[in-house]
């Protein structure tokens, strides 16, 4: 954790040399001050089962992934370990794969894909609004970004996988029938998951689901470590977004220069990029059309060893909605706290 701190680009000097947090001799008072960070907390779920939360940064903006010392403290707790890479195979899976196992040396023998038929329909071409109607026609059309998601985890990471479909009451049979066929003729595991009515009962065919297929821990690369920094946004580009290619910024193209100068062109590279879309473009659901990725900023991350690629518009301040959740959280006079649920 000392030497994480102490890497911590904090500026350049006259001579365009990085200076970090060890220049400044500061490494040991971060230490001190962040030293109870390195605790997991210890939660419980609603029916006590046992629970990490340490680090979760958004993976379209951060890598997506908890820290690498609760997953391995779970593993030893535990014969099954859950965790989430959030946003997508394209956002979180990818770097979840890429950095974290890469640095890490973890190999998961498993992956669960949840989608939502609202999601489904929402990618299909629905408007949001229409999206808990029945609509056969939207689902199919959505079905490929599913897919796609599917063959990331399935041929590019050579993760097993099954598809959790977390249904809500606005789900029709005659569209899980529709979905369940489709997968089924895909080859791939269909799970119906009822967790938001029924709590853990409505997992239980989920669980013996990935029970069944986590049989082996072996995991692919998108890219190779040796690789320069181009490269390495490019096969992911293309590999994983499905793009035509990249394009670049002068200033991205001068800052990858500057990067790989300084000898950090070896660092895995976390792209910062919409999560409601394989492009780079939040209102192209689709992707119908051939598109490129567009690389507008390159940041080096000397503390947490890795290189930000902002595409497109992308927003790297977490968002909040119109009325965040804190608004209704307070304690009352007998200090009970209220508006957690």
């Amino acid at each position: 954790m000392k030497e994480g701190f102490g890497n911590i680009t904090i500026g350049f000097n006259e001579e365009d040399e990085p200076i970090k947090v060890s220049d400044l001799k500061a490494q040991g008072a971060v230490t001190a001050l962040m030293k109870d960070a390195m605790k997991p907390n210890i939660v419980q779920t609603l029916e006590h089962n046992l629970a990490f939360i340490h680090g979760g940064p958004f993976a379209n903006i951060a890598h997506g992934c908890n820290s690498v010392m609760a997953t391995k403290m779970a593993l030893k707790l535990g014969d099954y370990v859950v965790t989430e890479a959030g946003f997508g195979a394209d956002l979180g899976a990818e770097k979840f794969v890429d950095i974290k196992c890469r640095k890490s040396g973890l190999k998961p023998s498993a992956a669960v894909c949840v989608a939502t038929l609202k999601a489904l329909k929402y990618h299909g071409g629905l408007d949001v609004k229409e999206c808990t109607t029945e609509n056969a026609q939207a689902l199919e059309n959505g079905m490929e970004n599913l897919l796609k998601h599917v063959d990331n985890i399935k041929n590019q990471y050579g993760i097993n996988v099954v598809v959790a479909i977390n249904r809500f009451a606005s789900d029709t049979d005659k569209e899980i029938e529709i979905l369940s066929h489709r997968l089924k003729e895909a080859g791939v595991e269909l799970s119906l998951a009822e967790v938001w009515a029924k709590g853990g009962e409505g997992a239980l065919d989920l669980a013996e689901k990935v029970v069944h297929v986590a049989q082996k821990e072996t995991i692919k690369f998108v890219y190779e470590e040796e690789e320069d920094i181009k490269t390495k946004i490019e096969k992911i580009a293309t590999k994983i977004y499905g793009a035509q290619g990249v394009e670049y910024t002068q200033e991205a193209n001068d800052e990858i220069a500057k990067i790989e100068k300084l000898g950090y062109g070896n660092y895995p590279v976390c792209i910062a990029k919409t999560q409601y879309s394989f492009s780079d473009d939040a209102k192209n659901l689709q992707c119908k059309e051939p598109f490129k990725i567009h690389v507008s900023e390159v940041i080096l991350k000397t503390g947490s060893e890795f290189v930000v690629i902002k595409t497109g518009k992308i927003f790297t301040m977490p968002g909040l909605p119109r009325v965040p959740a804190a608004e209704d959280i307070y304690v009352e006079d007998n200090g009970e706290i209220v508006g957690i649920f």
